[in-house]
C-alpha cells in the first residue's frame, strides 16, 4: 500500500509543471552573471597581455642594444626604464641572458613582464583575488655559429670528401677545416679552430687532429692508443649544415658568360699605291732621282712632296733623306743595300711588293707607315716615330735586329722574333691577326693600349721560348687562342677590367698578371721554374713584377674565371692575391679562382704557392701532392672544392681569422632581432 502511494505521488509531481520556468531562471541567473563577468575579466586580461607584450618587445630590443655597447649593463634596471617610459605601472619586470637560444651559439636578452589583474564582475560568483598576465620577449645580442667559417671546405657528401695522407698537413688555426661528407687524417696534422664532418665520419689514424672541437654527423673513428685529438667534452656527434658561400653568386655568373668571348681583329688589306717611275738611288742614279743627288756624293735629299714610285732601290753605301711632310707610295717594293742610310722623315709611307731595310736599318719619322703583302725584312736597327703602323705580312726579326716605334696604333699579320731580335712600341692599340712567336733572347714590348691577338692557323696564339719576353702595358686584352710559354721566358699582362683568353694558358716561363679579371676559356697551367721577378727591361727602362719578388708567377688584385682547371707543377713558385673590392665587369672581391669544371686540379712537383683569396672549384677534386706547399703569405686563403686531397709531404695553410663567422655573426656585428 505504501509502495503504490509513493508511485502515484511521484507521477503527479511529474505532471505538475507549474512555476518551473521561474524556478529554473532563478537558479541559472548566478551562473549567467558569473560567465559574463568571467568573459569580461578575461577580455581585460587579454588587453593587458597585448600591452605587456608590446612593452616587453620594446624592452628586449632596447636592452639588447645597450648590452652590445656595454655588457655590464644592469639588464633588469634597463628593462624597467622602458616599462616606466611606456606608463606601465604595477608590473614586475625580469631580464636575463639566455645562451644557445634559439640556436646553438646564440645569446639573447629575455625580458618578462608580469602584472596581476584583479577579478571584477567574476567576483559575483565567488571568483575573488587576481589572475596573472605575463609576456615574454627575447632579442638576439650575439649570434655565433658553433663552427668558424671554413678555410678548407669539401662539398662532396662522400666519405672521402677531405683526406690527408702520408706526411701531408693542413694548418688553419684561425678557421675551420670542414667537409659536408667525411673527413680523414691519415697523414700528419689537421690543425683548425674546429674540424667538421657535416654528415659523415671523422677518421684519425696515426696523426693529429689539433682543434678546439670536433663535429661529425656520422662516427668518430680513432685508434684507442691515439689521444692526439680534442677532449671528450669537445667532441660533438651532431649533423652540421655546411654550405657553399659562393653558390649562385651573380658576379660569378656574369663573368662565366664572358668565357669564350674575344674581339676579332680587323681584316688587313694592302694600301693603295698607284705606281710610277723606278727610283734607283745609286752611284749611277736613274733619271727620276738624279735631281736629288747632292753633287757627285753618295747623298740624296728629296724635298717634301707627293711621290708615287714603282720601285725604290738604294745601293749599298748610299745616304738618302726624305724631307718631312711628304707622301710616298711604292708599288713594287723597297730594297736598301748594305751600309746605306735611309731616313723617310715625318712622312706618310705606303709600300706594296715587299720591303728590305738593308743591314743598317731605316728610319721613319712621325706619320703613317703601311706595308702590304710581300716579304718583309727589317735588318739592323730600325726606328719609327709616332703614327699608325700597318704591316700586312709577318714581322720577322732575327739576331741583332730591332724595330723601335713610337706612339700610335700598330697592326700586324703576325710577329716572329728570334735570336735577340727586339721590337718596342709606344702607347696605342696593338693588333695581331694571327699569332706571336718570340724565341731566344728576343723581346716584344708594347705600351698602354688595347691588345687584340687573333686566332692562329695552327699552334698557339702566343708562343714564348728560350729567354723570350713579351711585355704588355695597361689596356684590354683579347687573345683568340692558347698561350704557351717555355722555361726562361717572361710575359707581362697590364692592368685592365677584363682580359679575354679564348684558350688555355700554359706557362713554363715566368708571368706577371696586372690587376683585373681574366676569363680563360681553358685550363690554367703553371709549370714555371728558374726565372723570377722582378725584371728590368733594357728596351722600356721599366722594372716589372716588384710585387712578385722571388716568385716566377705573380699578380695582385686579380680574379681568374676558368672554363678548365688550375694545374701546378714543375717547381713553380706562385704568388697571387685576390682584390679586396669588386668592380662591375671586372675583378670580384675575395675571389682568386673560380671554375665550374669537373675533373682533377693537381698541384704537384714541389710547387710553392702563396695565395690570397678564395679558390672555388665546386665540382673538381683538388690534390696537393709531391711536396707542394700552399700558404697565404700572412693573409687569408680559402679553398672550396668538391674534394680536397693532401698527400706526399704536401702542406697547406691559411691564417684567416674566421672566429664566429660561419654564416653567423659575432657580438660586435650581430644584427639585433626579436626571436620570441
Amino acid at each position: 500500500m505504501a509502495r503504490r502511494l509513493s508511485s502515484s505521488l511521484f507521477r503527479r509531481i511529474l505532471r505538475d509543471q507549474r512555476g518551473s520556468v521561474t524556478t529554473l531562471a532563478a537558479l541559472s541567473l548566478p551562473v549567467m552573471l558569473g560567465g559574463a563577468g568571467l568573459a569580461f575579466d578575461l577580455s581585460r586580461g587579454y588587453g593587458q597581455k597585448v600591452v605587456n607584450q608590446r612593452v616587453a618587445d620594446m624592452a628586449a630590443l632596447s636592452v639588447a642594444l645597450e648590452y652590445q655597447d656595454n655588457n655590464s649593463v644592469d639588464l633588469e634596471s634597463a628593462a624597467a626604464v622602458v616599462a616606466a617610459a611606456n606608463r606601465l605601472e604595477g608590473v614586475t619586470v625580469k631580464a636575463k641572458l639566455v645562451d644557445d637560444y634559439p640556436y646553438e651559439g646564440d645569446k639573447v636578452v629575455e625580458v618578462t613582464i608580469t602584472r596581476d589583474v584583479p577579478y571584477l564582475l567574476a567576483a559575483a560568483v565567488g571568483l575573488g583575488g587576481n589572475f596573472t598576465v605575463s609576456a615574454v620577449s627575447a632579442a638576439v645580442v650575439e649570434s655565433r655559429s658553433p663552427y668558424d667559417t671554413p678555410c678548407f671546405l669539401a662539398l662532396s657528401t662522400g666519405n672521402d670528401a677531405l683526406v690527408v695522407n702520408g706526411g701531408a698537413s693542413i694548418n688553419a688555426p684561425g678557421c675551420s677545416v670542414a667537409a659536408i661528407g667525411g673527413l680523414a687524417n691519415k697523414g700528419d696534422t689537421i690543425e683548425a679552430s674546429q674540424i667538421v664532418a657535416g654528415l659523415g665520419d671523422i677518421v684519425l689514424n696515426s696523426g693529429w687532429l689539433k682543434a678546439d672541437s670536433l663535429r661529425y654527423g656520422g662516427e668518430l673513428k680513432v685508434p684507442q692508443w691515439n689521444n692526439q685529438l680534442p677532449a671528450l667534452a669537445d667532441r660533438h656527434n651532431a649533423k652540421t649544415d655546411l654550405f657553399d658561400p659562393w653558390k649562385d653568386n651573380l658576379e660569378i655568373a656574369e663573368a662565366e658568360d664572358k668565357l669564350g668571348s674575344r674581339t676579332a681583329p680587323p681584316e688587313l688589306f694592302n694600301p693603295v699605291t698607284p705606281g710610277g717611275a723606278k727610283w734607283d738611288l745609286s752611284w749611277s742614279p736613274s733619271n727620276a732621282v738624279k735631281q736629288y743627288r747632292v753633287g757627285d756624293t753618295n747623298r740624296y735629299v728629296i724635298p717634301a712632296g707627293n711621290y708615287d714610285i714603282s720601285s725604290l732601290t738604294v745601293d749599298g753605301g748610299i745616304d738618302v733623306v726624305f724631307q718631312s711632310g711628304s707622301r710616298i707610295t711604292v708599288s713594287n717594293g723597297v730594297a736598301v743595300g748594305g751600309g746605306s742610310s735611309v731616313n723617310f722623315g715625318d712622312s706618310d709611307v705606303y709600300i706594296n711588293g715587299g720591303f728590305n731595310s738593308g743591314s743598317n736599318g731605316v728610319t721613319f719619322g712621325d706619320g703613317t707607315l703601311w706595308i702590304g703583302d710581300g716579304k718583309i725584312d727589317f735588318l739592323g736597327t730600325n726606328r719609327k716615330g709616332d703614327g699608325k703602323v700597318v704591316i700586312n705580312d709577318t714581322l720577322n726579326l732575327g739576331g741583332g735586329q730591332s724595330l723601335l716605334m713610337g706612339d700610335g696604333d700598330h697592326y700586324f699579320k703576325s710577329i716572329k722574333l728570334g735570336g735577340g731580335g727586339d721590337t718596342l712600341m709606344g702607347n696605342g692599340d696593338f693588333v695581331v691577326s694571327e699569332s706571336i712567336d718570340v724565341q731566344g733572347d728576343s723581346e716584344l714590348a708594347i705600351g698602354n693600349g688595347d691588345v687584340i691577338i687573333g686566332t692562329p692557323k695552327s699552334g698557339a696564339a702566343v708562343s714564348l721560348s728560350g729567354s723570350a719576353r713579351f711585355l704588355m702595358g695597361d689596356g684590354s686584352t683579347s687573345i683568340g687562342g692558347d698561350i704557351k710559354t717555355m722555361g726562361g721566358s717572361r710575359m707581362v699582362f697590364g692592368d685592365t677590367a677584363n682580359h679575354y683568353i679564348d684558350g688555355d694558358m700554359d706557362f713554363g716561363g715566368s708571368v706577371y698578371f696586372g690587376a683585373g679579371r681574366y676569363t680563360v676559356n681553358g685550363d690554367f697551367v703553371n709549370g714555371t721554374g728558374g726565372t723570377t721577378w722582378p725584371y728590368t727591361s733594357s728596351l722600356t727602362g721599366e722594372t716589372y713584377g716588384g710585387y712578385g719578388a722571388g716568385f716566377d708567377m705573380a699578380g695582385q688584385d686579380v680574379t681568374f674565371i676558368l672554363a678548365g682547371l688550375l694545374k701546378l707543377a714543375g717547381g713553380a713558385l706562385t704568388k697571387l692575391s685576390a682584390p679586396s673590392y669588386s668592380q662591375s665587369g671586372a675583378q670580384i672581391a675575395q675571389l682568386l679562382f673560380h671554375s665550374a669544371a669537373s675533373g682533377a686540379s693537381n698541384w704537384t712537383g714541389g710547387t710553392g704557392n702563396v695565395f690570397s683569396g678564395t679558390i672555388h672549384f665546386p665540382n673538381a677534386s683538388v690534390t696537393m701532392a709531391g711536396g707542394n706547399s700552399t700558404a697565404d703569405g700572412g693573409t687569408c686563403f680559402m679553398l672550396i672544392a668538391d674534394e680536397i686531397k693532401a698527400a706526399g709531404g704536401a702542406t697547406a695553410g691559411s691564417k684567416c681569422l674566421m672566429t664566429g663567422s660561419a654564416g653567423g655573426e659575432t657580438r660586435a656585428n650581430s644584427r639585433i632581432r626579436l626571436v620570441r
